[in-house]
């Protein structure tokens, strides 16, 4: 009696594992195509812009956005949201910045306490969050707020000017491509790898799709949550060393309101605001999409309030491009 289920629905899932890998492809095929095509549009506006100059500046400026993005992918299909990413980059940089000028402390510790930083940072959003069955969202923004504060009363409110200590993160390695650039590709794949390849993206997919389905299975999502804003806050830590190590300075301000560049990022990148899917690769399209259009918009000689207006145009229709595609593949499911 139990053989034909068992054959069925391993012949549903054979069926489905083919249609999800189209529309994976699908999904980077077109944010390449909407990449391509920007580029070629810029580099139209502006003789400037098609230059080994312009790129180079791009990847240079895209590490700090790119790793938070990654944590924020894997939050986002947990239906969650963090809030405190750019706060928490703020405050992990001004903790290594003070463990080199005023504690004393080499590189290589003051780094490893900035990542620390980070990470419990994280952990608190996600433990609070699970512990109180509160939304991320009223967890983090009050995090945002606190974490803010704290960078401004590690820094005494200044910026802290390292110099070189870890200038190294944003040292030139392969024709003027920085190094924070190289750990921030290895980084998109090591989370593309997590997310679709192992234990653990398989439960954080499962617990976005249908949290109660997977009690019933007898997961307890409730760790695997700290763990993702753990890891999130981790990343998030790193972004603050690369930003400092480019800027050779921590700023207290820094990362104010990148959080919505992380989460547009993301959201560009296809994965639902409403949790169960999306892909760090197609997050990282995303992210060379914010960044092409930005260099873009400043090349042209667009306003600040005209490129907002355009950047906050493209989210929006991204969104509502998503949102059809989903409602089009439940149709035909």
């Amino acid at each position: 009696m139990t053989t034909q289920p068992n054959a069925q629905q391993g012949g549903a899932a054979a069926a489905a594992a083919p249609a999800g890998f189209m529309q994976a492809w699908g999904t980077y095929v077109g944010l390449l195509v909407v990449l391509v095509g920007m580029i070629a549009l810029f580099s139209f506006l502006s003789e400037y812009f098609w230059s080994k100059e312009t790129f180079v500046t791009i990847a240079n400026e895209i590490p700090a956005l790119a790793v938070m993005a990654v944590g924020m992918t894997f939050v986002l299909i947990l239906a969650g949201i963090d809030l405190s990413v750019g706060s928490v980059l703020a405050l992990s940089a001004a903790v290594a910045a003070q463990a080199i000028l005023v504690w004393g402390l080499g590189p290589w510790a003051a780094g490893l306490l900035g990542l620390i930083t980070g990470l419990l940072c994280g952990a608190v959003t996600g433990a609070v969050s699970v512990a109180w069955r509160l939304p991320s969202f009223i967890v983090s923004l009050g995090m945002l707020e606190a974490l803010r504060g704290g960078a401004y009363l590690v820094t005494d409110s200044r910026t802290q000017y390292v110099g070189d200590a870890i200038s190294g993160l944003a040292a030139p390695i392969v024709d003027g491509v920085s190094a924070a650039f190289l750990i921030a590709l290895a980084i998109v794949v090591l989370g593309q790898i997590v997310l679709t390849r192992t234990v653990f993206g398989r439960y954080v997919i499962g617990i976005g799709t249908n949290e109660e389905a997977m009690h019933l299975a007898g997961i307890d999502p409730r760790p695997i949550r700290i763990i993702v804003f753990a890891l999130t806050g981790l990343l998030a830590g790193l972004a603050g060393l690369m930003q400092s190590a480019r800027l050779e300075a921590a700023d207290p301000n820094a990362g104010t309101g990148m959080e919505l560049q992380v989460i547009a990022a993301v959201v560009i990148g296809g994965t639902s605001l409403m949790g169960g899917r999306g892909s760090v690769i197609a997050t990282f399209f995303g992210v060379l999409i914010i960044a092409v259009l930005e260099a873009g918009l400043a090349q042209v000689g667009a306003s600040e309030p005209a490129k907002r207006i355009i950047t906050g145009v493209v989210i929006v229709v991204a969104v509502i491009i998503d949102t059809v595609r989903q409602r089009r593949a439940a149709r035909r499911a």
